[in-house]
């Protein structure tokens, strides 16, 4: 036997014997914090940390038989932290963790495969040990003097906790980075990564494949400061570190604070919270993306986002659509160009100091990607970006510098906290606020500020003169068809008490944003959660709107139709008071591919009937005969049950008793949602209502909206791609994966042909909603076949002015994206 050999053999000895006497000082634990070559970890042992933080062991995730080797919190056992074996799950209780004859960590089965390594190599002689420590941090050391041989900080899953590290190595190129999990019940690796980007200025990214998907925006020594919220969270102990030998890395929290942690959900969404020691759970402190204007790059090349507007994207200033086409149906992606050349760009050049070209200001930005950086003042920055026609614009921080783009992406405008982002453009481009902002004064501004003042004076000598004769009584104010709105008989609710019940209107209390404007959550001073929709100064929809819903919502009620409580009326001030409903809009549901699972057919077909008997109540039912006109998943309400109300009557029309249509040139609604014979000669009744419950049908059996896409070179709509189906007996490919099984594929497929007699071209081939709700819960009934619907190919309209000579227009204002009321 060689000396080497004796050696080694002498040594695991040794280590023998320090393991039993180990065992023998500890009274042979249950629980232990180490493994060793001896003492192995079976499923379901657990290993726990010294101080018992941190536990160690085998589990299954929700909706999964699958085994894993992960370590969660023990005051929070489904907070799974880390995941060793997330390719090569278990299929039973036989798995082990031990250490292996070559030092490493390894889990295996019952057939003694390795599914699991921590796959070092050392040239030494050790004493391999694994170690859960206090940090959460599962290490393997060398007993003799304790060295870390390998740790899973540097090996995360979808988690980061205070002490661990998403890093990036600038000689090396090794990353340490989160990764998402597949799905809730599956570790594996998703489609999401955490990174950290050194660059030219840190920041840190999520990346979806190999595509950026949301940024950080610029580290500046405290804060990433193109994150709105970071500002109120830096106490959090977020940190940028450069250590000088190449690696630059990202951590949380650096002091003993385990209760916080940040997750990488397996939707991409990064989320940051903290256990609540007195109600034991976890609470959110920030998240991100929040919005669509938060994904990378939505607006495309020199765009800038506003979640708050409608479209979210526009140009930076000095810029212009590069496909306008494109831009007009909501295609972003090809970005914006320069309007007007610089001055340096323009061939043979004379240069006319009287003509130089400028900057134009945009305050609260998110500033773009790929900033150059350089050390100077702000004058000297802005001076080198004016003299280079690769410049396309300038920023400044003081932390950070001069900050210049030659390309600008990703580009948010923020409600606070944002930066000044400054536009190299054209003189022509700065005429305006130069040479002709007096004559613009002269002309404009004080006719209009001299018009108003004299409007307002008008006005409230009317009002005086109206007190006098009647008081403070409220009045009856006729709309439409001449019906009197009393208010005396609707809740006035104070401008003072929906302000207190709304926290001041805060953005923490907004459920939704729509034409009308936005739409809070309340609480009253009893207790009574309310929703309160608040007219928007910049909203399309105005005084018409807002009475003509008062009108309608408060001469109806039924179960099937959301419940207005009360309005308020205080100077320009004009809002709606409704029932409060927790479960949001249908659409949250139905197009989102984390929440379509919830609504299971039986959900499905109380909804399809709900809306059926709200619309009955409305054509036949009620004292009055209202026609809806804009009918679509965001309009319908859930209450926690999932029973359906339909919702924002600001587009109705009340008919008389003897009326069966009416007329409008002011067409209004939804494109993908209105009746052929309204969009195209704007006539109305009860027929397109149905129309629009055909469409609505159709999309909560297929789970996809009106206007989509069925594959990438089919042009047919949602209405021709049914028709198509049905027409070759192959319903099976059109009804929502969640929904499809043998047991209601048959009810599904009357409902289908229900919706396709909905949609048919012709108002009078339409069922009216009383043949509708009798198709759909009669089990005898024999249903007609379909004729062909309308819009069977997905079409592209353009807005028209309604001060043009035209007989339509497709108003999108009325395009409602409500989360709940």
């Amino acid at each position: 036997m060689s000396n080497s050999s004796s050696r080694r053999n002498l040594q695991y000895f040794v280590h023998i014997i320090l393991v039993i006497l180990r065992f023998v000082d500890t009274g042979l634990c249950s629980e232990v914090d180490n493994i060793t070559s001896i003492q192995s970890l079976r499923d379901p042992g657990i290993l726990s940390s010294p101080g018992g933080v941190f536990k160690l062991g085998f589990f299954s995730p929700q909706n999964s038989s699958n085994r894993y080797v992960g370590i969660w919190y023990n005051f929070s056992v489904t907070t799974v932290i880390w995941v060793a074996n997330r390719d090569k799950p278990l299929r039973d209780s036989s798995g082990v963790v031990k250490i292996s004859r070559d030092g490493n960590i390894v889990i295996t089965n019952g057939e003694e495969e390795i599914l699991w390594s921590s796959n070092v190599s050392t040239s030494q002689v050790i004493i391999p040990i694994g170690l859960l420590q206090d940090s959460g941090n599962f290490v393997l050391v060398d007993h003799r003097d304790m060295s870390t041989i390998w740790q899973s900080f540097e090996h995360p899953s979808d988690s980061t906790i205070p002490r661990m590290r998403i890093s990036e190595n600038t000689r090396t190129g090794e990353m340490v980075e989160a990764t998402s999990w597949r799905s809730p019940s599956d570790p594996n690796i998703g489609d999401f990564s955490l990174r950290m980007n050194s660059g030219v200025i840190p920041q840190v990214y999520i990346w979806k494949g190999r595509r950026p998907y949301w940024r950080t925006g610029q580290w500046n020594g405290q804060i990433f400061i193109g994150v709105q919220n970071m500002y109120s969270v830096v106490s959090d102990g977020f940190n940028v570190v450069d250590d000088r030998e190449g690696t630059v890395y990202f951590t949380g929290p650096t002091r003993d604070n385990f209760l916080r942690i940040l997750v990488l959900d397996w939707r991409g969404n990064l989320v940051q919270s903290y256990w609540d020691v007195n109600e034991t759970k976890w609470k959110i402190i920030w998240s991100a993306p929040n919005n669509d204007c938060e994904v990378y790059g939505t607006c495309g090349p020199f765009g800038s986002c506003n979640h708050l507007e409608s479209p979210v994207c526009s140009c930076l200033k000095g810029f212009e659509p590069k496909h306008m086409e494109e831009w007009e149906k909501g295609n972003w992606t090809s970005g914006c160009v320069r309007r007007s050349a610089l001055q340096c760009e323009v061939k043979n050049n004379t240069t006319d100091s009287s003509k130089e070209d400028g900057f134009l200001k945009m305050e609260l930005m998110k500033l773009p990607d790929f900033a150059e950086r350089s050390s100077t003042t702000e004058d000297v920055c802005r001076s080198r970006c004016l003299g280079n026609c690769s410049c396309i614009g300038y920023a400044f921080d003081s932390s950070i510098g001069c900050m210049s783009w030659s390309i600008m992406i990703d580009i948010q405008q923020f409600q606070s906290s944002g930066k000044d982002l400054y536009i190299h453009v054209a003189h022509s481009e700065l005429v305006f606020s130069a040479d002709h902002r007096k004559e613009y004064i002269k002309k404009i501004v004080i006719p209009v500020i001299v018009g108003s003042l004299t409007l307002c004076v008008c006005l409230f000598l009317c009002y005086t003169m109206m007190v006098r004769r009647r008081g403070v009584k409220r009045e009856e104010v006729l709309l439409g068809n001449k019906s009197p709105v009393n208010m005396e008989e609707l809740p006035v609710f104070s401008l003072d008490t929906l302000v207190n019940a709304t926290s001041q209107f805060n953005e923490d209390n907004k459920l939704g944003q729509g034409g009308f404007g936005p739409v809070y959550k309340g609480i009253l001073e009893d207790g009574k959660e309310i929703a309160v929709k608040r007219l928007s100064k910049a909203s399309k929809q105005g005084l018409e709107e807002f009475m003509n819903e008062v009108l309608v919502i408060s001469k109806v009620q039924h179960r099937n139709l959301v419940r207005l409580c009360g309005c308020c009326v205080d100077e320009e001030e004009k809002m709606l008071i409704y029932e409060y409903m927790p479960k949001k809009s249908l659409d949250v549901f139905l197009f989102d591919e984390g929440h379509r699972d919830i609504l299971d057919w039986t959900k499905r077909s109380i909804i399809i009937e709900g809306v059926g008997r709200g619309l009955l109540y409305l054509h036949r039912d009620s004292r009055l005969k209202i026609i809806h006109r804009d009918l679509k998943p965001s309009n319908i309400l859930l209450d926690n049950n999932f029973n359906p109300k339909i919702s924002d009557f600001g587009m109705a029309r009340i008919f008389g008793s003897d009326q069966d249509q009416a007329d409008t040139m002011r067409v209004v609604g939804t494109y993908g949602y209105m009746a052929p014979e309204y969009a195209m000669e704007g006539r109305f009744s009860e027929k397109s209502d149905v129309f629009s419950f055909g469409v609505l049908v159709l999309e909560i059996i297929s789970g996809r909206k009106s206007t989509s896409s069925w594959t990438e070179t089919s042009s047919l709509s949602l209405m021709g791609y049914a028709w198509k189906l049905w027409k070759e007996q192959d319903l099976s490919t059109f009804i929502d994966p969640f929904i499809l099984n043998t047991s209601s594929e048959m009810e599904i497929r009357k409902c289908i042909q229900i919706g396709l007699l909905c949609v048919q071209e012709f108002a009078e081939d339409r069922p009216n909603i009383s043949s509708v709700l009798v198709m759909l819960t009669s089990e005898t009934t024999s249903l007609p076949a379909p004729s062909q619907p309308a819009f069977t190919e997905r079409r592209h309209f353009r807005m028209c002015n309604e001060n043009r000579e035209t007989k339509f227009t497709l108003n999108k204002m009325s395009i409602t994206n409500l989360t709940g009321r």
